[in-house]
């Protein structure tokens, strides 16, 4: 067949970032070279190897099966060119990952020593000493940006380092690609789930590995038996192999994932924010089966910024900051102030700013407010320099509210006043030329371009503005970049910086500055902390406090009580799509807060 390689090299980067874009950027063509490459090669091979839609890119079976061929030839031709180079990457040091043929002490063991991978301007890893024994939940802490999310890369096979000697069982190693992590016994879990929605929960377990008989035919009861069988073993059989993965929910889905990952005998198992979307019930159900994979003598690598979590199930814990190991600690005997403080490098007493408020005029004001099919009759008032805290369970109806008010989710009845004015708001741009600005419950998926520049996402909300004639008024716009993003403290080499390269912590400071360039009444603020270490915390809330201090009124949303109590000057308590009740300063409490919650106060 007259296929040459550079359709086949056009096709492997898509399918390895499922963009288009992305992989133009990666092989310096236009996207519609790209675009391109892959329809003459889908003719040439007379089958489809994508699915495109306008929100993402999909592999199909097919190209599932080219996908299998294509990544060993990639692999082997990448091989082959770093044995050429190797003497001027290598910059020594040593990666050990392994245990003892003998005792089985350690599955990853004595240490990760002198390991090093660099991003633009930044030394992520460098030093890092980590054991893992046989059937232990070791966490793994640090700030956004300390090295976590490189360190487990790694060890997947994500990213190779950029100098170091890697060893596993004491042998020495390399590992290049996602299948010489799993050849190990190495997988991970990942805080986006990586499953595709519109197939079986079988056909997600045994993607690139699907059994086929004598004639090519997939064998689907076969596999479905295996994976009912993979289910019962851990106690999950309430998840029928048969149904779409789009139809689980997202506890389900993880559960999944780490069948999955049992499918391919995985003997440790890295676990990064897994409880980041789940309901309290839900991460129980999660917590129950990790104890049962702790049972069967398989390792769990448990990232979390939660440290209530880290106490409850995990046995050890590791903390690194700016790429370097810290320490190492059993969870029994070690204190929360003593993490924080080992986590952040600097004293943490004052993790909440004082709260003092002496309530001043109404700026905005919600009356009546019903929709979303959920939402009824909510009232409230904001004021001038207030946080005015919403607190509920999951599926209370807060972001829905939030939703409504800017324009994303339509309003039934009620109305929305700034400054006693009645607004008319039917979309986003009506709310933001109200003056009304929100940061998403999701910054990554609905806050942010993960793709683009800090330039771009600070300034993108107002870039009408920034336009002269047909240009850009680059000075202006460079100004506004530098101001809020001085304002905010966003650590950053370079202004070009991607934003999916930034920690967590600063990605939500991007977010707010990109709304506070619109110059906002109100900001919301949906979750403004979640996924974020306690450093960055701290300097989250702050920020909030200053913010509402120049005279914003903030409307501020969290899963977590104490923020709430701390942060708020009033609070509002939802339940079941109803304002319960509006407490004020005086009278916030988490107790209280609680019994509206559940229903046991009047």
């Amino acid at each position: 067949m007259d296929i040459n390689y550079e359709l086949y090299k056009v096709f492997y980067h898509v399918a390895n970032t499922l963009s288009f874009s992305e992989a133009s950027k990666q092989l310096f063509i236009s996207q519609s070279a790209v675009s391109q490459s892959i329809k003459v090669l889908e003719k040439k091979l007379n089958q489809p190897l994508f699915i495109r839609s306008t929100k993402r890119v999909q592999l199909t079976p097919e190209g599932e099966i080219l996908l299998k061929h294509i990544e060993p030839a990639m692999n082997l031709i990448r091989q082959g060119e770093n044995q050429l180079l190797e003497a001027n990457t290598l910059n020594g040091g040593q990666l050990r990952i392994g245990a003892s043929d003998t005792i089985c002490r350690y599955f990853l063991v004595p240490y990760l020593e002198r390991f090093h991978k660099e991003f633009p301007g930044v030394v992520a890893l460098d030093n890092i000493n980590f054991d893992l024994k046989k059937g232990e939940i070791h966490a793994l802490l640090g700030e956004n940006g300390a090295g976590k999310s490189t360190l487990i890369k790694i060890l997947g096979g994500i990213y190779q380092p950029d100098g170091g000697d890697i060893y596993v069982e004491n042998q020495k190693v390399k590992i290049e690609a996602v299948q010489d992590a799993r050849k190990l016994g190495i997988s991970v879990i990942h805080q986006e789930l990586c499953l595709a929605e519109n197939m079986t929960v079988t056909e997600n377990i045994f993607l690139g590995r699907m059994e086929k008989n004598s004639l090519g035919l997939v064998r689907d009861k076969c596999m479905n038996d295996k994976a009912r069988n993979i289910m019962q073993t851990f106690g999950l059989e309430d998840i029928e192999p048969t149904i779409k993965v789009g139809k689980l929910t997202t506890a389900q889905q993880q559960m999944v994932e780490i069948a999955k990952a049992l499918s391919m005998e995985a003997k440790i198992i890295v676990m990064d924010e897994p409880t980041s979307s789940l309901s309290e019930k839900e991460v129980e159900k999660l917590f129950d089966f990790i104890h049962v994979l702790k049972e069967k003598e398989i390792s769990i690598i448990y990232i979390s910024h939660r440290l209530e979590e880290i106490y409850k199930i995990c046995d050890v814990i590791t903390v690194i900051r700016d790429g370097k190991y810290i320490a190492s600690m059993p969870v029994k005997g070690t204190s929360e102030d003593t993490l924080m403080s080992l986590m952040v490098g600097r004293d943490l007493s004052d993790v909440y700013p004082e709260r003092s408020w002496n309530q001043g005029k109404t700026i905005f004001a919600v009356k009546n407010l019903s929709g979303s099919g959920k939402i009824k009759n909510v009232n409230f008032e904001l004021h001038e320099k207030e946080i005015l805290g919403f607190y509920g369970l999951v599926g209370s109806g807060r972001t829905e509210v939030m939703r409504m008010l800017f324009g994303v989710d339509p309003i039934e009845t009620g109305e929305i006043c700034m400054d006693g004015k009645v607004l008319q708001i039917h979309c986003p741009e009506d709310a933001i030329k109200a003056g009304i600005a929100l940061s998403p419950e999701s910054r990554k998926d609905q806050g942010l371009v993960l793709i683009q520049n800090i330039d771009y996402n600070v300034t993108i909300s107002i870039i009408k503005e920034l336009i002269r004639g047909f240009r850009l008024d680059k000075k202006k716009n460079d100004q506004i970049v530098r101001d809020y993003c001085t304002r905010l403290r966003v650590k950053t080499p370079s202004y070009e910086q991607k934003v999916k390269n930034l920690s967590g912590g600063n990605q939500q400071k991007v977010v707010l500055a990109k709304w506070l360039a619109t110059k906002p009444k109100v900001l919301i603020l949906d979750e403004p902390t979640r996924g974020i270490d306690v450093g960055a915390k701290q300097e989250i809330y702050h920020l909030i406090k200053e913010l509402s201090e120049t005279g914003i009124g903030v409307l501020f949303i969290s899963s977590e009580l104490p923020e709430i109590v701390q942060l708020s000057h009033r609070v509002v308590v939802m339940r079941e799509g109803e304002q319960v009740v509006i407490l004020g300063k005086d009278h916030i409490d988490q107790e209280e807060i609680i019994k509206y919650v559940m229903g046991g106060a009047k």
